[in-house]
């Protein structure tokens, strides 16, 4: 949510419409880049949302926070961090996720990356 947090465009009146379309961003992304991206919302979106792209990920619990906590334990059960780039905002996920060896690219520099592909 912090990628689609960094633009006020109205995103929180329908939060799964703003995942889905983030989703075909980060595919568009993906598409013209070749890297590869996993996104992870803090509860699954509704209607579930499927790419044959990019991993769509979501927190095992919802809560406060759940989408940094889940980022966090999948770069520690990572065998290789330094090879991850986590894109957010939050600063207690830049450093846990630091700290592990991954790489960390603000959520709005990462958005306007997404937006000069698309």
């Amino acid at each position: 949510m912090n990628v689609i947090g960094s633009r006020p465009d109205g995103w929180w009146r329908d939060r799964d419409a703003a995942m889905a379309r983030l989703v075909r961003t980060l595919e568009d992304y993906c598409a013209a880049t070749g890297e590869d991206v996993t996104v992870v919302f803090e509860r699954p979106p509704r209607p579930p949302l499927r790419s044959t792209l990019i991993e769509v990920a979501h927190a095992p619990r919802p809560g406060r926070d759940a989408g940094d906590f889940e980022i966090a334990r999948r770069v520690e059960a990572d065998d290789d961090p330094r090879s991850l780039v986590v894109a957010t905002s939050d600063r207690w996920l830049a450093d846990r996720v630091t700290a592990l060896g991954a790489a960390v690219v603000g959520a709005e520099s990462f958005r306007a990356r997404l937006d000069g592909t698309s």
